[in-house]
C-alpha cells in the first residue's frame, strides 16, 4: 500500500501493564500509512503482536478473539474474491493516497482516526461503503465517528454494498461513484473512500471513477490504483456497471454473454452518457 511521505515501521509488543516498546525493522517495499489502534498519538507504524509475548489475561483474550475474527474474514475474502490479500484489523486504519483528491483505505475505527484524516490529509468527505452488519462485526462505534465528522466539518456519506458480492457491487457502483464525483467537484478537500479492509469495494469505486470520468480505459485505471495499493477489486463488477450505464438499446446482447474483455474500454459517446447518468443520481 503506497502513501505520501515516509512512514515509520516498527514491531509493537504488548504485555499486560507495560508500555509500548518500538523496535525498528527493515524497510518494506511499500510505504504504508498505518494509524495504530493502540496509540493515542496516531503514529504511523506497522504493528505486529507475537503470540509468544502475550500472556493469558483479559487483554490477551480480546486479542485472540480479534485474531479469530480476522482469520475468519480473510478466509472468506480469499475464497470469495480469489485474491491473496489480507486485512489486519489489529493494526488500525490504513490507507493510500491514490490521486490529489482521492484516498482509499480501511474503516476508521475510532473518532481519533477522523482527526488524523482531517489534520494530516485534509479530508473533507468520507464515503463509507459498509453495510451495518460489517460495522457491527468489528465492533465499531459508527455514531461516534459520524459525530466527530460533523464536529470537524467532514461530510460523511454512505453507499452500502454487500461484501464479497460482485452483483451487489455492480448494482451499487453508479450511486457510489456519483457521490464520489460530486464530492470531488465540490473541491473542499480530499475524499476518503473506505469499505472494511479497503481491498475490494472501495478501490472498485475509485477505479470506476477514474474509468468513467478521467479518460482512462479500465485496465489503465485498475493498474494505476493497484500499483499504489495492492488489492484485488472485482473487475467484472466494474465492467458490468459500465455496461448497465452505457446500454441504451433494449435489444442489446446481455452482459453475461459478452466476452471477458467487453467494456474494458468505451467510446466517447458512451463515456458522456455514463457521466450524464451518474450525475443524475446525485442525492438519490
Amino acid at each position: 500500500m503506497a502513501a505520501v511521505g515516509n512512514s515509520c515501521f516498527a514491531s509493537v509488543f504488548l504485555a499486560p501493564h507495560e508500555n509500548v516498546v518500538l523496535k525498528k525493522k527493515k524497510a518494506s517495499p511499500y510505504n504504508h500509512v498505518m494509524v495504530s489502534k493502540n496509540s493515542s498519538r496516531l503514529n504511523k507504524i506497522h504493528c505486529k503482536l507475537p503470540e509468544s509475548e502475550i500472556e493469558e489475561s483479559p487483554r490477551s483474550q480480546i486479542v485472540t478473539k480479534s485474531k479469530n475474527k480476522m482469520e475468519e474474514y480473510n478466509t472468506a475474502m480469499k475464497r470469495m474474491m480469489r485474491n491473496p490479500y489480507e486485512y489486519h484489523h489489529d493494526l488500525g486504519m490504513n490507507y493510500t493516497v491514490i490521486t490529489d483528491n482521492v484516498i482509499v483505505g480501511s474503516q476508521p475505527q475510532k473518532p481519533e482516526d477522523i482527526d488524523h484524516l482531517k489534520q494530516e490529509e485534509n479530508v473533507a468527505y468520507i464515503l463509507n461503503l459498509q453495510q451495518d452488519n460489517d460495522v457491527e462485526y468489528w465492533g465499531i462505534d459508527l455514531q461516534s465517528i459520524v459525530k466527530r465528522c460533523r464536529e470537524l466539518g467532514i461530510r460523511h456519506m454512505r453507499r452500502p454494498a454487500r461484501d464479497f458480492d460482485p452483483d451487489s457491487l455492480r448494482n451499487g457502483l453508479p450511486k457510489a461513484v456519483s457521490s464520489l464525483e460530486w464530492a470531488i467537484s465540490e473541491g473542499k478537500g480530499k475524499v476518503y473512500v473506505h469499505c472494511t479492509a479497503g481491498l475490494g469495494r472501495a478501490p472498485a469505486v475509485a477505479i470506476a471513477y477514474m474509468f468513467w470520468f478521467c479518460g482512462m480505459n479500465l485496465n489503465r485505471a485498475y493498474e494505476t490504483l493497484t500499483s499504489k495499493r495492492p488489492c484485488g477489486p472485482n473487475k467484472r463488477a466494474i465492467r458490468g456497471a459500465t455496461y448497465d450505464l452505457a446500454k441504451n438499446d433494449p435489444w442489446k446482447e446481455p452482459f453475461e454473454s459478452l466476452p471477458e474483455y467487453a467494456f474494458e474500454d468505451i467510446a466517447d459517446w458512451e463515456r458522456n452518457l455514463i457521466q450524464e447518468r451518474v450525475r443524475s443520481l446525485r442525492g438519490t
